[in-house]
């Protein structure tokens, strides 16, 4: 699924969160929307599944306005997972999953295994309740809950933030696995600049509600994608030579 930033604009009050950004995210591709906070990057993400709407300007997929399709008919067509996960408590791992099918008053049959499965989750959780689940577990959860109905577009919001390091970089590699085989276009906010060099195909920076840098990875390591990204990128950098002085 296409996706397309057309002038978009959006302001809280005196801020303008997002600033005229036009841009397109080819169909089946990976890209990192990065940058400091207040930089926008989840205000235009939100606008792709309407959790916000903008002031003015458009967001197309497949050259479909959003603005013209009911909300709950076009989340359908869109996964959407964020850092605080929002499991519902009182519904085991296998209601979780299937909520949407409930929604839409569909059977759900024995997608339930299917699914965790596809994000490496054992049959067997599907009885447990989040309380019994590690962070890495809900976050697997998360996944399949937003892969259930079948979406072409993924949306995440930080997705991985809260995990210990370990989980985080197993997890990211485990989506991105999911994203190749199942031939997603994903679109992912991410505060860490290394995350989104090592899983993205193309990263957007953001400062000031604007896209003020480009490229894919291979890019913004070699600095052609602008002072903001080459500012990020040196952060990663410095941490791996930091570490490598301690180990010589």
């Amino acid at each position: 699924m296409q996706v397309r930033f057309d002038a978009v604009c959006k302001r809280f009050d005196d801020v303008s969160a997002v600033d005229g950004v036009t841009a397109e995210v080819a169909s089946g591709s990976f890209v990192a929307l990065v940058g400091s906070s207040g930089s926008g990057k989840s205000t235009l993400l939100k606008a792709v599944n309407r959790l916000i709407v903008p002031d003015s300007g458009r967001v197309l997929l497949d050259d479909a306005d959003v603005a013209d399709e009911e909300p709950h008919a076009l989340r359908r067509q869109i996964g959407y997972v964020f850092q605080n996960i929002g499991l519902f408590p009182h519904l085991s791992v296998a209601e979780n999953v299937t909520i949407g099918f409930r929604l839409e008053g569909q059977p759900a049959g024995d997608r339930v295994a299917e699914l965790l499965d596809l994000v490496g989750l054992l049959p067997d959780m599907a009885s447990r309740m989040p309380n019994q689940l590690s962070g890495g577990q809900k976050q697997r959860v998360g996944v399949a809950r937003a892969l259930a109905l079948g979406p072409r577009l993924m949306l995440m919001d930080e997705p991985f933030g809260a995990l210990d390091p370990v989980t985080r970089d197993a997890l990211g590699r485990a989506y991105r696995a999911l994203h190749d085989r199942l031939g997603l276009t994903t679109i992912m906010v991410t505060h860490d600049m290394a995350e989104a060099l090592l899983l993205a195909d193309r990263v957007l920076v953001m400062a000031a509600g604007r896209i003020v840098g480009d490229g894919s990875p291979a890019d913004l390591l070699a600095g052609r994608a602008g002072p903001e990204a080459a500012a990020l990128v040196e952060v990663p950098r410095d941490q791996a030579e930091r570490l490598k002085a301690l180990g010589a």
